[in-house]
């Protein structure tokens, strides 16, 4: 709720800005408005002669590896937009409308002093667009005479045509020539190359290339290869290293045995020797059949065990011997394991370097290979290209394609006169707005009541509206008598004692109204009982007397300059309680004047004698006679014309009356126009509540003094208002 409240403030706000500049923006919606017509109304007819073409796209040039026709980025936005865009510079170049010129004699026609001129005309006649999503583009010629646009159009766009085939003939000849260049280079490298190749073989002797296999494997061993040659070395190797330890193992074995357990050992590691394969199961036989007797009971003496015995013996020194024999061969021949051993790691050595050496020739030669058939590939490509452009370029091309043709038309196509009319009346519509809140915040003048209570921190006792007469020479009961009765009761509250009851009306510049609203106020507080005082101190443009019709003759500067008495200068009003000084003879120092002691016991004899002392005073920023009067009178009201003092005037109004000891209580805000300033309505809401509809018919009486009373006021509430102008300054 409180932010719809703001927002509906906000939109008051701009509508009442509106209101206050309103003048100003019918104004400029006039002046706009007005221009635009003339300008319509003025400005001579032409004629559209409108050509719609499609444009075709390419490549800008011919590319190696690109299939024939292809267009470079096709489908991207950015380069369509781009294409287009250098199309339509193209279309207006000056080559292309030189043409046009050329052809059409167009220097002549637009009466021009040279082609240079011709060509600036044209140029301006001359406009592109592209349709959106399109390769479309309109060509647009506007010119008073209707079939010279048409032909116009026509021609550009024939041109237009011919530059762009001469263009791409033009491009397509140099990327031939560019392309044939390279052909003729990529011959010349692939010679290099193959003779490189051929080179290689020979130095090599390489006859076929089989990637990984040294040539002079080839031919007897078709399927052998380095790396099984290298893989057999190895493993010669690991068996030879095998067969040397398995040696080395079953010697120390049979060094550390004697007797049967090395006959046994022999027999058991498997040794490889005749008479100890013959022997050995003699020998077991002799000593089972030795056990035997043994255990049949006969003795160790016993013949036949003498006669085993010596068979075991003679059988187990023949067979020590055979494996005394073993070892020695096993002993010859771990030494030749060993040196079977070094000449198989010197083969593979010598193998694994022919084979490192047959790899960087065989490398050698692959690579020079690879670049002959790479080189041999892109000529071949490229020569494949050339014979396809070559036979594209002799092919007829047509880069444009005419959709439309330009025709005369009969009416004119500019200007729109009721374009130009719609267009005046909004732009003059938002240019008055525009110029009316400009205005309004260059204004710097007062405009509300926080204006005045932001700068002066004072209230705001009474809004005075526009056009208020002087309320003593109106009858009867009138709705602007009731701001100043407003402004009384604020006095009243406002002032910080009964004995202030001396006030000095002062205005920050002349023609604000102060000496009015003194007036009516004291008309006010003397119809409300006040003993009201009004002296006009204004010795430089003295007005009060002229309110009441009375000689200015005798006044304050009498008083002050001779020994008159107070009843020789206070004249009685009309009004009842109502007394007026006036200023007398203007003096040639007024501020000298006023700023003496028999002003200080002026002002205090009158407080003494009055309810009610009003002083009219200068306006306080143009002399020094009113601040001389600010520090005379009790208290201070300042009188601010709304809308016409700057907010910055208003704090040296301030400072100058409380420089001189002033006591500024209060601020009246006058001439206010609240037809048009709504926020002033609910301070002048009495004017609806004293309207004629809204007064009573009182009762009847018998007499015939409340019979004239009833009439007078039932007249009254039917007089207009009399306006009064006010004092000018």
């Amino acid at each position: 709720m409180p932010e719809q409240s703001e927002i509906k403030l906000h939109a008051l706000d701009y509508w009442q800005v509106l209101r206050n500049r309103f003048p100003v923006v019918m104004l400029a919606f006039f002046l706009v408005f007005m221009t635009a017509l003339v300008i319509a109304y003025l400005r001579p007819s032409e004629y559209l002669g409108k050509v719609q073409i499609q444009v075709q796209r390419e490549a800008n040039e011919l590319e190696v590896f690109r299939e024939t026709g292809s267009i470079v980025d096709a489908g991207s936005a950015s380069p369509h937009m781009t294409f287009m865009q250098t199309q339509f510079e193209i279309i207006k170049s000056r080559k292309t409308l030189m043409l046009v010129i050329n052809n059409l004699d167009l220097t002549q026609e637009f009466g021009a002093t040279d082609d240079q001129q011709a060509f600036a005309i044209l140029k301006r006649q001359v406009n592109t667009e592209n349709v959106r999503g399109t390769d479309l583009i309109d060509i647009e010629v506007y010119h008073t005479d209707s079939k010279l646009a048409a032909d116009i159009a026509n021609e550009v766009a024939k041109s237009y045509r011919v530059r762009r085939v001469d263009e791409m003939q033009e491009r397509a000849g140099r990327a031939l020539d560019t392309l044939t260049n390279q052909i003729e280079k990529q011959k010349a490298k692939l010679d290099k190359l193959r003779a490189f190749m051929l080179d290689k073989m020979e130095q090599y002797r390489v006859v076929d290339l089989q990637l990984g296999t040294p040539a002079w494997l080839r031919g007897s061993q078709p399927n052998t290869g380095i790396s099984s040659l290298v893989m057999r070395a190895k493993e010669k190797e690991f068996l030879a290293e095998g067969s040397i330890q398995d040696l080395r193992t079953t010697i120390q074995a049979l060094q550390v045995l004697d007797g049967d357990e090395l006959i046994k050992a022999a027999v058991d590691l498997g040794i490889n020797n005749p008479t100890l394969a013959k022997r050995y199961p003699d020998y077991q036989t002799a000593t089972l059949a030795r056990v035997a007797l043994r255990e049949s009971g006969i003795g160790e003496k016993h013949p036949k065990i003498r006669n085993v015995d010596s068979q075991i013996v003679l059988l187990q020194e023949m067979l020590i011997e055979a494996v005394d024999t073993a070892k020695g061969a096993l002993a010859t021949k771990l030494a030749m394991a060993e040196q079977t051993l070094l000449n198989t790691k010197a083969s593979k050595e010598a193998i694994e370097q022919r084979s490192l050496r047959e790899r960087r020739e065989n490398l050698e030669y692959v690579d020079a290979k690879k670049d002959y058939e790479l080189t041999k590939e892109v000529l071949n490509k490229m020569q494949e290209n050339l014979d396809k452009e070559t036979i594209d370029v002799g092919s007829t091309k047509n880069p444009i394609v005419i959709h439309e043709d330009a025709v005369e038309h009969l009416l004119p196509a500019r200007p729109n006169i009721q374009l130009h009319i719609i267009l005046g009346a909004v732009v003059g519509l938002v240019f008055g707005i525009g110029m009316a809140f400009f205005l309004e915040y260059l204004d710097t003048s007062v405009k509300s009541l926080e204006d005045v209570e932001r700068y002066l921190e004072v209230p705001v006792l009474a809004v005075i509206p526009n056009n208020v007469g002087i309320l003593h020479k109106q009858s009867g009961l009138t709705p602007d008598a009731e701001a100043y009765r407003i402004l009384r009761t604020n006095i009243e509250f406002n002032r910080r004692s009964a004995d202030a009851n001396s006030i000095s009306v002062v205005s920050g510049g002349a023609g604000e109204g102060k000496s009015t609203t003194l007036v009516n106020l004291a008309y006010v507080c003397a119809q409300g009982g006040y003993n009201t005082l009004m002296i006009d101190a204004d010795l430089r443009r003295p007005q009060l007397h002229t309110f009441f019709d009375v000689n200015n003759s005798v006044g304050l500067t009498n008083y002050l300059t001779t020994d008159l008495v107070l009843e020789d200068v206070i004249l009685q009003t009309p009004v009842e309680n109502l007394y007026l000084m006036p200023s007398g003879i203007l003096p040639a120092d007024a501020a000298g004047l006023l700023n003496s002691r028999r002003m200080s016991e002026l002002m205090a004899d009158v407080k003494s004698r009055f309810d009610l002392v009003l002083v009219d005073s200068p306006p306080i920023l143009g002399v020094s006679d009113a601040s001389v009067l600010a520090s005379e009178a009790d208290l201070t009201m300042v009188v601010i014309q709304h809308r016409k003092l700057p907010r910055a005037m208003l704090v040296r109004v301030k400072q100058a009356i409380e420089n001189v000891g002033g006591d500024l209580f209060g601020v009246v805000l006058n001439n206010v126009d609240v037809r048009s300033d709504n926020q002033y309505q609910y301070y002048t809401s009495y004017y609806t509540y004293y309207s004629p509809t809204n007064i009573q018919e009182a009762p009847k009486q018998d007499s015939q003094d409340a019979d004239s009373s009833e009439m007078t006021e039932l007249e009254v509430a039917q007089v207009e208002r009399v306006d009064y102008k006010d004092d000018e300054y």
